[in-house]
């Protein structure tokens, strides 16, 4: 879609400016309620043109990602049912105006939360799952506070550190590779870890 792609290129172009801290805290806090494009763009620019400054930008990534977490949260606990138990107009916008956030997906989710609730977070935190309908959807199925914000720190953190410490690492060069391959990788070892505790919880 055009427009995601004008998007796109506007987030990145805070690389260049002064208020790029600024902007990459802001863009990983509003990503974790509604924004489409996620913050990694700007981090691995960032990163890229200051790779000794690489983990501090993942710290400030992380930290507004988890805030905005909190946000999309609360929005999920207070104002997404109504008192009679349908949808309020606030929760209707969302499925009117966000990409891939419709009724059938809220329903699904709500099966996942039943049987996995922790790891749900930490997938979606850790994955390009959009992070923003599972920080909402985990207030309006009450998951613990306590447990939704680890699970949120844990992932996030895991997520833009990895990404800033193959920047440190490998520089320009590795930038293709997280283009291309970082997600399914992610989704991979994710798959993995789940398993493991999976075969633990059986097994013992």
């Amino acid at each position: 879609m055009k427009w995601l792609r004008q998007l796109y290129d506007w987030v990145l172009s805070w690389a260049d400016s002064a208020y790029g801290n600024l902007a990459l805290f802001i863009f990983a806090f509003i990503e974790s309620v509604f924004f489409p494009v996620p913050p990694d763009v700007l981090l691995i620019a960032l990163a890229l043109g200051k790779p000794k400054k690489a983990f501090s930008f993942a710290a400030i990534c992380a930290a507004g990602s988890v805030a905005g977490a909190v946000v999309g949260y609360a929005l999920g606990y207070y104002a997404w049912i109504a008192a009679d138990g349908s949808f309020t107009g606030f929760a209707h916008f969302f499925f009117d105006n966000i990409p891939g956030f419709t009724e059938n997906l809220y329903y699904q989710i709500k099966a996942l939360f039943d049987e996995w609730n922790f790891w749900v977070i930490f997938t979606a935190g850790f994955t390009p799952i959009p992070y923003k309908v599972f920080t909402i959807t985990s207030g309006v199925f009450q998951m613990n506070l306590f447990m939704f914000i680890l699970a949120s720190i844990i992932s996030r953190s895991a997520r833009f550190f990895l990404v800033s410490g193959l920047i440190w690492k490998y520089g320009p060069t590795i930038k293709g590779f997280i283009d291309k391959y970082f997600n399914t990788l992610a989704l991979s070892f994710t798959a993995l870890i789940i398993l493991g505790f999976v075969v633990i919880k059986y097994l013992f």
